[in-house]
C-alpha cells in the first residue's frame, strides 16, 4: 500500500483539541504524521482537501438496520454501506428488530450478517 498524503483540509478531532488548516500522512494504513505543509514521499498519493473536513471516522450508537424482519426497508449490509459512505466507522444495531434481538442466535444471525455484509465489500 503506498503512502497517502491528505494535504490542506480541515484537522478536526476533539479529543486532540484540534481545529486548523493542515496535512495528514498515512502510511502502511496508520497516520504516520499531522501537520502544516508535511513532506510527501515520492510515491505517495496525495489529496487535495482543502474545503474538505479530515476527522476521525464517526460512530453511529443509535442506527435501525431493520435485519431481520423488514429486509424490505433496509439490510445490514445496505445500512453499512450508507454508514460507510457517510463517514461513519462503526454503527450499533438497535435490537428492536421483528422479531426482536433478544437472544443469543439472533445477536449471531446479525453478526453473521455483518461479517457478510464486510467481506463483499472488501471484494467490490
Amino acid at each position: 500500500m503506498k503512502p497517502l498524503l491528505l494535504r490542506g483540509g480541515t484537522l478536526l478531532d476533539p479529543s486532540q483539541r484540534l481545529n486548523e488548516i493542515g496535512d495528514v500522512l498515512i502510511t502502511d494504513g496508520a497516520i504516520a504524521g499531522v501537520g502544516s505543509k508535511l513532506a510527501a514521499p515520492h510515491e505517495a498519493e496525495v489529496i487535495d482537501c482543502a474545503g474538505l473536513i479530515v476527522s476521525p471516522g464517526f460512530i453511529d450508537v443509535h442506527c435501525h438496520l431493520r435485519e431481520p424482519g423488514r429486509e424490505d426497508v433496509e439490510t445490514i449490509a445496505t445500512g453499512a454501506r450508507a454508514a460507510a459512505a457517510g463517514g461513519f466507522t462503526a454503527v450499533c444495531a438497535m435490537p428492536n428488530t421483528d422479531p426482536v434481538t433478544d437472544n443469543q442466535a439472533a445477536v449471531g444471525f446479525i453478526v453473521r450478517q455483518a461479517q457478510r455484509a464486510e467481506s463483499s465489500q472488501a471484494r467490490s
